[in-house]
């Protein structure tokens, strides 16, 4: 085993002059829901949690993300702290045909901590990327933290995921400060 250091960007947004936009009907007609946090949902969280990082670089910095049984704990632990905000908490699901119960293809969780809305994880899986999902995600999960009184919130990226960091400052994030994470790597 050996150390290594991955290099993250913490990126802020100011909810005071951020404006929440989703389109629901164009989202319904193309399949997608969302759904908001319920207890009963973790497992799905969980699922779309996992689906959307066991291949990415994230599996790497946090290895919880890379197994199933690591996203349920994960997402166990995320919604039983008391700085959870259910709000803040979304899931997206994908109806391939009209009343069934829809795939769980995306996830987001929001924490407050100092005042600040913290996004705990953001993933939606590779089949449904491209589509603005993330985008829509993050405008649920920025809502719910404005309903909830907080001003300003923030998320971690790692450095090597461009097209994260492109979404999260086309949406008006500001890289703010830079964090490193030590994780031991099996080489």
């Amino acid at each position: 085993m050996g150390m290594t250091y991955f290099r993250r960007y913490r990126m802020e947004l100011d909810l005071r002059v951020f404006r929440a936009q989703w389109d629901q009907e164009s989202l319904a007609s193309a399949g997608y829901q969302f759904v908001g946090f319920e207890e009963g949902l973790i497992r799905d969280h969980a699922q779309a949690k996992y689906q959307s990082f066991r291949s990415e670089i994230d599996a790497d910095v946090f290895p919880c993300l890379g197994r199933r049984d690591g996203c349920l704990r994960l997402m166990r632990e995320i919604s039983s702290r008391a700085t959870f905000v259910p709000g803040s908490t979304w899931l997206l699901r994908y109806h391939d045909r009209p009343g069934g119960r829809g795939m769980p293809v995306g996830t987001i969780q929001g924490l407050e901590a100092e005042g600040w809305g913290v996004i705990q994880n953001i993933g939606v899986i590779a089949e449904h990327r491209g589509r603005g999902l993330g985008r829509l995600l993050i405008n649920r999960a920025a809502a719910g933290f404005q309903a909830a009184g907080i001003d300003q919130m923030h998320l971690e990226v790692t450095t090597a995921n461009t097209s994260a960091i492109r979404l999260y400052e086309q949406i008006g994030f500001q890289r703010a400060q830079v964090v490193y994470k030590a994780c031991e790597i099996a080489g």
